[in-house]
């Protein structure tokens, strides 16, 4: 039964005054009262979807969700969060009246060979969930370990260019680990608050590990933010080769997951569930490692890249500025485009900031382009 708002909501409602996340802005003493004492089949409540948020009220770089999803049935019983927050961080998506696309045909993709004077690297990621496993912020040893299994045994099954080997974080020799951290393939334990006040850092390193095909050019993340990270990559500017490996492997993976009685969490409405709001819809970020020493210097940098819904990080990562004349540009939105349509507009974009480029290095102008329709009503 739901406790007066009077009484304990009332004096444990967070103090989100100089937070700066979507979950602070959607957060209200009402949604936080008639929320809290709610709870999913797997016990995940309102308060531990909301601690990330709450312990860290913003990021330097880029604006925040504030807070996670411990299941698939997350999304649901918290709602009334949840929808805003989706609103916010996929500008203006509305999960209660719009439905997601889903496209894996890389045969559609037009124009997908970079400059290779410009494009250093491409490379295009997403996350997958199991259907009836807790996500990691809420997951048990038991289901951690599942998870594991599940993914290695569906991934063992891999032919081809595709086919490869597993490695456990906790049965890696150092050679093995030093390999893999060269090859800037290796994810460490979380030491970002943002990941480790979500609880995802319990037992490490138990049950994680990467999986990576002989090529290294497609690798699979095992319970790091979401039960699997699935990355395509390489050296250079071909896109759409990274992306046809990508939209194979990704068939090829969820038919040896359906073979063996499980399947991905998807609805018509959210796309693939992940933990991580801001991750929804596709889950899918292609980017592109392009250097851009004149454009980058240019005042209509930033608003070329918003018009084209494009954003820029550095080149380490996440938690690193865009600084120098080489950035990593990668679509802005997740949800309410198809996976073909992103990297479509990732193509398209990076190719006009090349022409950019190409045009200030003749000493000739260049124009902001009008503003792309980020979604279909």
């Amino acid at each position: 039964m739901l406790t007066s708002w009077y009484s304990v909501p009332r004096s444990d409602y967070p103090d989100l005054r100089k937070h700066n996340n979507c979950m602070a802005s959607a957060l209200t003493p009402a949604i936080y009262a008639k929320l809290r004492d709610k709870v999913t089949p797997n016990n995940w409540t309102l308060d531990q979807c909301i601690q990330t948020g709450v312990d860290n009220p913003g990021h330097p770089f880029i604006k925040t969700v504030g807070c996670v999803a411990g299941d698939e049935e997350s999304y649901e019983v918290f709602a009334e969060l949840f929808d805003p927050v989706i609103k916010d961080r996929h500008n203006g998506y509305d999960p209660r009246v719009m439905k997601h696309p889903t496209d894996l045909d890389a045969s559609k993709i037009t124009h997908g060979m970079f400059d290779e004077n410009y494009v250093l690297s491409s490379r295009v990621r997403t996350g997958r969930s199991i259907r009836g496993l807790s996500l990691p912020p809420a997951c048990s040893r038991a289901e951690r370990r599942e998870v594991e299994r599940v993914a290695v045994t569906a991934l063992a099954g891999l032919k081809g260019d595709l086919a490869g080997r597993y490695y456990s974080l906790g049965d890696m020799t150092d050679k093995e680990q030093q390999q893999l951290i060269d090859d800037h393939f290796l994810f460490d334990k979380p030491v970002s608050p943002l990941l480790t006040c979500a609880f995802m850092a319990r037992d490490w390193p138990d049950a994680r590990g990467i999986w990576h095909n002989n090529d290294k050019t497609f690798l699979i993340w095992v319970n790091e933010e979401d039960h699997t990270r699935v990355i395509s990559m390489e050296k250079g500017g071909n896109m759409k080769r990274v992306f046809e490996r990508f939209c194979n492997g990704l068939k090829q993976v969820e038919h040896l997951i359906q073979e063996r009685g499980w399947e991905f969490m998807w609805n018509e409405r959210l796309g693939y569930i992940l933990t991580c709001p801001s991750n929804l819809g596709t889950g899918l970020r292609a980017g592109v490692h392009v250097r851009l020493p004149k454009l980058s210097k240019d005042p209509r940098f930033s608003k070329i890249l918003d018009n084209l819904r494009l954003q820029k990080r550095g080149t380490g990562g996440v938690d690193t500025a865009a600084t120098g004349d080489t950035f990593d540009i990668s679509n802005l939105d997740r949800l309410g485009k198809s996976e073909v349509e992103l990297v479509q507009l990732v193509v398209d974009g990076v190719n006009y900031l090349i022409e950019c480029e190409k045009r200030l290095e003749k000493g000739q102008d260049i124009k902001i382009p009008s503003p792309i329709v980020q979604f279909r009503k």
